[in-house]
């Protein structure tokens, strides 16, 4: 399934100075690569950055070609293509929020689509690493959320009385308003943004250390080792299997999550009462 010594090469990079005998475990300097193009330059791109822009371009081609030509019978491309954003419009959009939903659909569908698409890149041959493992993409995706549910309940309310909506709760004794209030401004204004980023981020940092732990584990123990030590390479193996197909999982999961909060996020914005 996976070229071990490959794989190691691609996702477990040394450091500088470090030596190439023995084994070597995952740190963290692999979520900071160094700029493979433009090296020195503001504009430089690590092999993360190419990643990302690889996969974007993957996602923008395939619904650009699926709905191209659009048709009341479709074809093959078509049909796929109106499958996917059912999949964003029946577990999402519908169930959250309803008819008022739909026209937020192109930020929940890019959200979700792009989201689950940078996940993928981290079980992905030649790839090996998640895009969303990098902290400024899930910030990126955090600020969009933020950003949107701020727009849509200042829209719907404007500002004075979004911000009285959710600071001031109606049916709240004056008195405790010193004790919700800053709680409510907390954990709508501050917090929402921080824990989107956290969830995505740390899930997929984990994936990944996981795997390199694992299926560096086997190499090392299966190349370089001798004896009944070798024998250990199996169930290292077999754990780094596991935590592939776990990993899908996670991969869909997170996509839905941070939409699926997105999508709550607004329809609580939009809504009169709190």
């Amino acid at each position: 399934m996976l070229n071990l010594p490959a794989a190691v090469g691609l996702l477990a990079p040394m450091s500088e100075g470090e030596s190439s005998e023995g084994y070597n475990p995952p740190t963290i300097s692999e979520f900071f690569p160094e700029q493979v193009i433009g090296e020195g330059t503001f504009w430089g791109l690590t092999r993360i950055d190419l990643i990302a822009l690889l996969m974007t371009g993957a996602v923008c081609l395939f619904f650009i070609s699926a709905f191209r030509k659009p048709s009341l019978i479709p074809g093959k491309l078509q049909n796929v293509g109106e499958m996917a954003l059912d999949v964003v419009y029946d577990n999402v959009i519908d169930e959250v929020m309803g008819v008022k939903g739909r026209k937020y659909a192109p930020l929940l569908m890019t959200l979700f689509w792009l989201i689950l698409a940078f996940n993928v890149t981290g079980i992905l041959p030649m790839m090996h690493i998640a895009v969303t493992s990098v902290v400024g993409v899930p910030i990126v995706f955090a600020i969009a959320s933020y950003v949107a549910f701020n727009y849509a309940g200042i829209k719907e309310h404007g500002v004075g009385q979004y911000f009285k909506l959710n600071l001031f709760p109606a049916g709240v004794p004056k008195p405790i308003y010193l004790l919700v209030t800053p709680i409510e401004f907390i954990s709508t204004f501050l917090l929402r943004p921080v824990t989107l980023t956290i969830r995505l981020l740390a899930n997929m940092m984990s994936g990944h250390l996981l795997l390199v732990l694992f299926f560096g584990a086997t190499s090392y123990f299966l190349f370089e080792s001798s004896g009944l030590i070798q024998l250990v390479a199996i169930p290292s193996y077999l754990m780094g299997l596991i935590f592939v197909f776990f990993e899908i999982i996670v991969t869909l999961l997170q996509a839905y999550i941070f939409t699926l909060l997105t999508a709550v996020y607004i329809d609580g914005a939009l809504s009169h009462e709190h």
